[in-house]
């Protein structure tokens, strides 16, 4: 069994065949879907997912940074309020972007902090956003750090050093599309990270991997990371999932 436990199957992308989606995934080998929030835009169609499959999908909630505008106090409301609701299986997906803008820097790092201790008195891990800031982002880790906080980098492309950070935290790092990029150059840093520190991700509809790159992603195609990572470590296919899947519900705590 495998595990994705990074993905938006909400998303408009999957409107005209996500129930083929998710049987396709199912016949991959993927069994279990873990749903990062986007905003209050993305909240009802997300939560309708998991409602269809409570089995298979596990919402998460949080502000991502990149929705992070002049009015997010608004949105961090919204994300409060939900979180004193029901439960979630993780606060995510937040974090620092700073790829598109870097003008709300500090917006985006009080958003961080903020969900970062709503994670912590909820005792559920963070799902991590770090584009252009992940020496930021691991500051701040840091400096929140306490035996409550733990989760997943998400999307890790880093460097050794970072990646050595962020074990240091007790975090794990969300492999998806980007280790199949030749250009990433992620190969070398992935076989010198211990297998107990990662976990799977699609990221989907985004990222899609080689030799998808390109199209839609979807969580089916999670099959090519495993294979890349397991080429990557000399390990069976077999044994990535077993260590892996192990590794997301420890994050998860699903059993």
């Amino acid at each position: 069994m495998l595990i994705d436990t990074h993905a938006h199957l909400y998303a408009k992308q999957f409107d005209e065949d996500r129930e083929e989606m998710l049987r396709r995934a199912e016949k991959a080998g993927i069994h279990r879907f873990y749903l990062p929030n986007i905003d209050s835009t993305s909240i009802e169609v997300m939560l309708e997912l998991e409602a269809t499959h409570p089995d298979k999908c596990f919402a998460m909630m949080g502000l991502h940074p990149c929705s992070v505008k002049a009015d997010y106090e608004k949105e961090l409301t919204i994300v409060e309020q939900w979180l004193g609701r029901r439960s979630f299986c993780a606060v995510g997906e937040i974090g620092i972007d700073l790829y598109w803008d870097k003008t709300l820097l500090e917006e985006q790092k009080d958003a961080f902090r903020r969900q970062i201790n709503w994670a912590k008195e909820l005792q559920v891990p963070i799902i991590i956003h770090a584009r252009d800031a992940l020496d930021i982002i691991i500051d701040i880790v840091k400096e929140e750090k306490d035996e409550r906080l733990q989760g997943i980098f998400h999307c890790f492309g880093g460097t050794l050093e970072q990646a050595q950070s962020i074990m240091d935290l007790e975090f794990y790092m969300g492999l998806g599309g980007v280790l199949t990029y030749k250009k990433a150059k992620l190969d070398e840093i992935v076989r010198n990270i211990p297998m107990d520190h990662l976990v799977l991700e699609t990221d989907a509809p985004y990222l899609a991997p080689t030799p998808k790159r390109g199209k839609r992603n979807e969580s089916a195609y999670m099959s090519f990371v495993a294979q890349k990572l397991a080429n990557i470590k000399e390990l069976s296919l077999e044994e990535v999932a077993k260590i892996t899947t192990k590794n997301a519900l420890k994050v998860f705590d699903k059993s």
